[in-house]
């Protein structure tokens, strides 16, 4: 398996993302938790189109992260180095520690803090949440993200087949917790225990703010048990989704997506838990 991730080819890891997407789209059509009005295709291709952008922003910082874990390996550098554990506890602490400070912590952080949350209020302006939605983040939003994977790799001492592998898994994980799939509720609860359950993620994408400032993390759940942060809605096939002032339509076109963090849109971007 190292030598498998540290060496992927960038049309392997491409492969398993589009198959992982395909295989839910079909499952979303079988055992759908709501049934969307609208033009799935054209939903679909808002969303594919950010997909691009964010591939062009990974591609641009990609040498400062294989250069950055290159070093922390040569180096023995980072708080896993320091402790001389043996590779799989050394893969299963890094796997954590990518997944709190690459997508849990930053991910918090950008419902806190106002001029991050213009950039990633996109993610939740979607009204038909599925696994393409896992893929709507504003270029700018990608490399806040890129930033903390940065410091999570820096900080921790994570070598690139370990990052790889965290990349890969993030990815599937948030194509399948996004999606539009209705798992029997016993399945969704146990799961919902160790990693992030579609019903658990739904929540995070209800127009109630509440529901909307909870359940951050991506891969395992046990960050939002640990820090107060985890939500259960017990009908998620009540919710709705997006968000309150950007119900029009024109929010699920590419251009206005594109221009919505420069937009002037009081009510959410007022409330008490943003700081400007």
């Amino acid at each position: 398996m190292i030598d498998f991730f540290e060496h992927i080819p960038s049309s392997y890891r491409t492969a398993m993302l589009v198959a992982g997407l395909v295989l839910l789209w079909l499952i979303e059509g079988v055992i759908p938790r709501f049934r969307f009005g609208g033009n799935k295709y054209k939903h679909a291709g808002t969303n594919l189109f950010f997909t691009l952008t964010t591939a062009v922003v990974n591609l641009g910082f990609a040498f400062l992260i294989v250069k950055a874990s290159e070093w922390t390996a040569r180096e023995q550098f980072g708080l896993l180095y320091w402790l001389k554990l043996p590779v799989w506890l050394h893969a299963v602490l890094a796997l954590l520690m990518l997944d709190f400070i690459g997508a849990y912590l930053i991910h918090w952080v950008q419902h806190k803090i106002a001029w991050l949350w213009h950039f990633h209020k996109i993610h939740h302006t979607d009204t038909a949440v599925d696994a393409t939605t896992a893929l709507r983040h504003h270029p700018v939003e990608s490399v806040f993200r890129i930033i903390a994977l940065f410091a999570a790799i820096v900080a921790m001492g994570v070598p690139i087949w370990m990052v790889m592998l965290y990349q890969t898994l993030s990815a599937l994980m948030s194509q399948f917790n996004h999606a539009n799939i209705r798992l029997p509720g016993w399945l969704d609860k146990g799961l919902s225990w160790i990693i992030v359950s579609p019903d658990m993620h739904k929540v995070h994408h209800s127009r109630f703010q509440p529901e909307t400032d909870s359940n951050y993390a991506n891969i395992f759940s046990i960050w939002d048990r640990l820090f107060g942060t985890f939500v259960i809605v017990k009908d998620t096939a009540s919710l709705q989704y997006g968000l309150d002032e950007y119900q029009d339509a024109r929010y699920q076109q590419i251009g206005p997506l594109l221009k919505t963090p420069w937009e002037n849109v009081p009510e959410r971007d007022q409330q008490p838990g943003l700081q400007q």
